[in-house]
């Protein structure tokens, strides 16, 4: 990382301003009155370009940006050997090519990054926009939905709204790995709901709460290693074999820990440290013999690793509770600059700056070596760009590794590099956990005046670098510090950046607040240029046609079929029935039609694209009917009279229903017999559920000729079905029938309806 020349405190402290873009707002950072915020010009807003899969993405998961610099992994998720995770990567592949979601839960130690590692790596064909992998390590879900945007999309200085974001990753359809994501509940679902088209794999803390009914995700628990995985990741840590005894302690070191990856990086790092102890026990005993001599010649064994093997003996493994809680004794057998830096990690909250800032903050010039032998003894691991220290390392070291004045000057370093012209918002971004780790262990001490130093340089360069939630906690503690202090400008100062940072997420209420608290306090301490600004902002607010929206979240898109999933399967088609090309060509033009057809006559009913045969059996979506056992888009069969009620309905031709009987009167193009195609297609009155349809029997004396209708196959419906017997069919003319309300459809005692064909009321169904 390019650290700028020079003696720090030789140098005044410079705030960095600078514009950015926020949805349709232009921001300007830095200015000596405070920031502001005005519309946007419309041809100064970017527009974004998708990045293709052929340029580089983001940082992988807990490694560093490009810009950011030399970076010791130590034994990072990349470093570790993956032992006894086959299953676990190949089932999480399998539900990324699906499209499904999955978060990873396991104890702190379990080894969830290193598997996020290995799928990360394997899952880069499974979607379109390849794999993007981000750090959750304190980001809300604002940052990371950012994050995201910008690992997808070209567009610097531009951070959208919550309406511009979701139209842009709505078209990205990636696979998108998180470790260590904070938000929960509410925040997580709508962090998914953004990117509809991705599919998530993310960690999450061992404390987080269950999800949600009806939730994208769905948990994928990851347990520890085997027996033989742990014996086996032990000795190549170690760098040699184990003993029996070695063994006999990394089998109840694994029994306590329920198989813990971590664990057993830590226990390695202890066996390392009793060789160390063994080779000065050897080297103290050649010197031993080399200057005093012997009286009796010794026995010595003429194999050196025998007599090593015999002197390792003498010294003795940890005991159980100090396998179960190692960080004390592994911090104690650290050399010196190690042990330095982990006390300035402990000061700061666990987070460990990069190694360029060591030298001038505790003085340490192979910051590279200390924080690579802090990640090989299980106390360190690298995240975004940065290192922190394990789960459960700061605990019980705080009580033992006191500060010791080790961040007194830490404040005054940082103010002055965020504001360099050398630093890159790249490497701002990449150490903000650190910078408010600063900011915390002030406030502990109470230099309250440092905090507000810190913060107020640190606030513009962090807004500038996109990383708004350590901008508002910057924004926060520099407010509570100006408070303790009793200046009024400067607490003067943090409430209108406030108010701009609300107007920037679009909460109009909390930056009217913030706005009117700094536009007082500005009037008291006699500050006309910083009251015009605040009331330029509230003008801004209150101007009639340029109110913010409130900024609540959009109401959640309709479920869509991944896109991930989609590219997995194979695409449907059309299922064709065997027959010549044309045949093929009028069905599917004959289904276009009918669709139309359908859509304007605002009916649901489900069309056979294919042949009858492919959608028999009991699926609710192959067919459909209206209540009469017809399916829906196919012509309804003849009224047939029953052999048991005679030859015709008692109703004369002439005869028309009563009034109490009938519906209202279709148009006059279908009340008479016709046989225009078109005349068919007009909307009608249909029966009902409770209704049939009443033929009109033909003219006495003629004969009764079979109409000539294509075959049709009632479905099957469940239940009991009344059976139907087909008598002589009618004349040509009973075609266009009339509605009428059948008496036995309504009354049946079954609560089964007769099929549509029974002539009338009298002509029941023989058994």
């Amino acid at each position: 990382m390019g650290q700028p020349s020079g003696e720090f405190r030789q140098e005044a402290v410079r705030t960095r301003g600078g514009e950015l873009v926020s949805g349709g707002l232009l921001v300007t950072v830095g200015t000596p009155d405070g920031s502001e915020v005005r519309p946007c010009p419309e041809e100064w807003r970017p527009q974004p370009r998708r990045i293709g899969r052929s340029e580089p993405a983001r940082g992988p998961v807990g490694g560093p940006g490009r810009a950011v610099g030399p970076l010791a992994l130590g034994a990072g998720p990349a470093d570790l050997p993956l032992l006894d995770r086959e299953a676990d990567v190949a089932q999480l592949l399998g539900l990324l090519a699906e499209g499904r979601s999955i978060r990873l839960v396991g104890q702190a130690g379990s080894g969830r990054s290193a598997l996020l590692s290995a799928v990360a790596e394997a899952a880069g064909d499974l979607a379109p926009g390849g794999v993007v992998q981000l750090c959750g390590h304190h980001r809300t879900a604002a940052d990371l939905l950012q994050d995201l945007f910008a690992a997808t999309h070209h567009a610097p200085g531009f951070r959208p709204d919550p309406g511009q974001l979701a139209e842009h990753l709505a078209r990205v359809g990636a696979v998108v790995v998180i470790d260590e994501v904070e938000p929960t509940g509410a925040e997580l679902e709508h962090l998914l709901a953004a990117a509809p088209d991705c599919a998530f794999l993310i960690s999450a803390a061992p404390d987080s709460p269950l999800l949600p009914a009806g939730s994208r995700l769905q948990d994928h628990p990851v347990a520890g290693l085997s027996r033989a995985a742990c014996l086996a990741l032990t000795a190549r840590l170690a760098g040699r074999p184990l003993d029996a005894a070695e063994k006999a302690w990394a089998v109840d070191l694994w029994f306590e820990s329920e198989g813990l990856p971590l664990r057993f990086v830590q226990a390695a790092a202890l066996l390392r440290q009793r060789d160390v102890a063994v080779d000065a026990l050897v080297a103290a005993e050649e010197d031993r013999l080399d200057v005093f001599g012997a009286v009796r010649a010794p026995v010595h064994d003429p194999d050196p690793a025998v007599r090593e093997g015999r002197l390792r003996g003498s010294v003795p493994l940890p005991s159980v509770a100090e396998t179960a809680s190692p960080a004390v004794r592994l911090a104690e057998g650290l050399s010196e600059p190690a042990q330095a830096v982990l006390r300035l990690a402990v000061a700061l909250g666990g987070e460990c700056p990069t190694a360029p800032h060591l030298p001038a903050l505790i003085d340490v010039g192979q910051g590279e070596s200390a924080l690579h032998e802090l990640a090989d003894a299980g106390l360190a691991v690298s995240i975004g760009g940065h290192h922190r220290l394990t789960a459960g390392a700061l605990e019980l070291l705080a009580p033992h590794w006191p500060a010791r004045g080790c961040t007194d000057g830490a404040a005054q370093h940082f103010a002055w590099w965020v504001g360099h012209s050398s630093v890159s918002l790249e490497q701002i971004a990449a150490e903000a956990e650190v910078v408010i780790g600063v900011l915390l262990a002030d406030r502990a001490a109470g230099r309250h005046a440092s905090v507000v130093r810190l913060a107020r340089a640190a606030a513009p360069a962090l807004a500038l670098a996109l990383r708004w939630g350590a901008w508002e906690r910057a924004l926060r503690l520099g407010l509570e510090a100006a408070r303790k202090t009793g200046s009024r400008a400067d607490e003067a100062w943090f409430h209108h950046e406030l108010g701009v940072f609300a107007v920037c997420v679009q909460e109009p209420g909390r930056a009217t607040a913030e706005l009117e608290a700094a536009l007082a306090l500005r009037a008291a301490v006699g500050e006309p240029r910083g009251a015009a600004a605040a009331r330029r902002m509230l003008d801004l607010l209150r101007a009639e046609g340029r109110q913010l929206p409130s900024g609540e979240p959009a109401a959640p898109a309709p479920p869509r079929r991944p896109v991930i999933r989609a590219i997995a399967q194979v695409p449907w088609r059309f299922k064709t029935t065997p027959g010549p090309v044309g045949r093929t060509r009028r069905t599917v033009v004959a289904a276009s039609a009918a669709v139309l057809a359908i859509g304007v006559l605002g009916t649901a009913v489900t069309l056979t694209v294919a042949g009858p045969e492919e959608h028999r059996g009991t699926d609710p979506h192959s067919s459909s009917d209206d209540g009469t056992g017809v399916p829906a888009g196919r012509p309804s069969p003849r009224p047939s009279l029953s052999p048991a009620a005679g030859a015709a309905s008692p109703e004369s031709p002439g005869e028309s229903p009563t009034a109490d009987e009938t519906e209202p009167e279709p148009s006059a193009s279908t009340s008479g017999p016709s046989h225009s195609p078109s005349a068919s297609r007009k909307p009608s009155k249909s029966p009902t559920a409770g209704e049939t349809a009443t033929a009109q029997p033909s003219t006495p004396g003629q004969p009764v000729q079979p109409p000539v209708v294509p075959p049709v196959q009632t479905p099957v419906q469940p239940g009991p079905q009344p059976p139907v017997t087909h008598g002589p069919a009618p004349s040509p003319s009973a075609t266009q029938t009339t509605p009428s309300t059948s008496p036995s459809a309504s009354n049946s005692p079954s609560g089964t309806q007769p099929p549509t064909g029974s002539a009338s009321p009298s002509a029941s169904p023989t058994s």
